[in-house]
This record gives C-alpha cells, structure tokens and sequence, in this order.
C-alpha cells in the first residue's frame, strides 16, 4: 500500500472516529410519574405533539425521539378525573451527544370537588350556599357542585347564605373535610 493510500485510510478513519464521538444520534425524552390515583390516566404531551397516556406511576418515555439540538416540552395536555399534576424539569435542549432525557418529573396530587343535593325547591326560585367564601346559587333541584377542584384534607363547610322567597333550606352533612374518590353527601333541604 503506498503511503498516500495508507495516508487517506487514516484520515477517513480518524474522520469517522470524531464523528461517531460527536454524537448527534436520536433522544428518547421521559421521566417519572408519581401521585396518579389508581384507575386514573394523564394525557401528556412533547413538543404539543406525541400524546403518552400514562395510567400508573412510574416511568414513562414519549414514542417519538429527537435529534441533538431539538428543544422539547413536556406538558399535561388531559388531567386526571381525581387529581392534578403538573411538571418539573419539562423543557430543555437534546445535548450535542444525542443523550436520552430522563428526568422530567410529573407530581400529581389527589383532588375533589364539594357537591351535593338540593331538594324541596320551589319553582322559580333559588337559594345561595356559601363554601368558605365560594357562592353557588342553584335555581334547581337536583346534584350540585361548588366550582374548582380542591386538594384531597381540604376542609368544608356549606351553609345557605340566601333562602329562596318563601322557604327555608337546611344543610345536612354540610362540613368535613374532602376525600379523594368519596361524594360528599351534603343534602340541602328546602321547606
């Protein structure tokens, strides 16, 4: 072989050494999940693209992967029905190496709403509960629900700020504190 041929050998193989150390090669982007209430799923996003339901605690790894240099996000796109979670350590860069992510975090916490029951309500009236400063005015019988999702200890307590023309309501089961996946049975009465 002569020396110009050998010399050539050398370079392109020493070229393709730097280039295999450079990097550059496809990134999976993922992380952990924790707090997901059993039988609950959260729908996350990269880049407001690549949907991952995720339906149990653990680790989890979007299906699409990214080149070195490419930005990714990683959002919540659907909560779960009984929690809210939100993200850490979401969005950053694919490093020159093409290194996998795995460090986003997805913390959810168990959440619940206060609701309920209104019977005995006249026609074309309304009464007004009051939930730790929240009002609701309900011009109906039947369920009801104060607005907003409150974190699983939350203490409550509902009482009638306004009685309908010409009634009185009562407020049965009106306080406690919120547990996650249980109703919690308040039943308003009116008379």
């Amino acid at each position: 072989m002569s020396r110009f041929t050998f010399a050539s050998a050398l370079t392109a193989l020493a070229s393709a050494a730097l280039l295999a150390a450079c990097g550059g090669g496809a990134a999976s982007v993922g992380g952990t999940v924790s707090g997901l209430p059993s039988g609950n799923t959260v729908t996350l996003q990269n880049n407001a693209a690549n949907d991952l339901a995720v339906t149990a605690n653990g680790s989890f790894s979007f299906s699409n992967t990214l080149e070195s240099g490419t930005a990714y996000a990683v959002t919540v796109l659907t909560q779960p029905v009984s929690a809210s979670c939100s993200v850490t350590n979401g969005t950053g860069t694919i490093d020159s190496y093409g290194s996998d992510v795995s460090n986003v975090t997805v913390t959810c916490t168990s959440t619940a709403s206060i609701t309920g029951t209104l019977t005995g309500l006249a026609s074309g009236t309304a009464v007004t509960l009051v939930n730790n400063g929240s009002n609701l005015v309900i011009a109906a019988n039947g369920t009801f629900a104060f607005p907003g999702i409150l974190a699983a200890g939350t203490a409550y307590s509902v009482t009638v700020s306004t009685q309908p023309a010409g009634q009185n309501c009562t407020v049965s089961n009106g306080s406690g504190t919120v547990v996650t996946g249980t109703p919690t049975a308040i039943v308003v009465s009116c008379a």
